[in-house]
């Protein structure tokens, strides 16, 4: 599943496992979560329903730096983020930016060839350690 930059892997687990997984993979390379954000449980608090829904923050200075180097504004996509979800009929997703549309958004994929090409292998990596068995 892919929509105008973000790339969805489909879990093999529920959703809190994916969580820990995905925060586990992350920091297993080092990087460090910067938030969590529980959607399900904000909407909970305001008396409403939702599935599933958590947004992890994550990276480091090396990752992100070179990006904002060449355009500050990437600033606004960045850090990392991946959000693990539940669809309607109960499967669980992990959704996050595909960093080469990052880079193509702010008008610096050229300049910044090698660190998009490790931010994807990277992201594809935690993605498929978080989700697959």
């Amino acid at each position: 599943m892919s929509t105008d930059g973000l790339i969805s892997v489909r879990s093999s687990f529920a959703a809190q496992d994916t969580h820990a997984r995905l925060e586990n993979a992350i920091k297993a390379r080092g990087l460090t979560v910067f938030a969590r954000i529980d959607h399900a449980q904000g909407a909970a608090d305001a008396g409403l329903t939702l599935r599933p829904t958590l947004l992890v923050l994550f990276g480091n200075a090396r990752g992100g730096t070179p990006l904002m180097q060449a355009a500050q504004t990437t600033g606004i996509d960045l850090p990392l983020k991946a959000l693990v979800w539940e669809d309607i009929t109960h499967l669980t997703w992990l959704s996050y930016n595909d960093p080469q549309w990052i880079a193509a958004r702010h008008g610096v994929a050229g300049a910044v060839a090698g660190p998009l090409k490790a931010l994807s292998g990277a992201l594809a990596a935690i993605a498929a350690e978080a989700t697959s068995g």
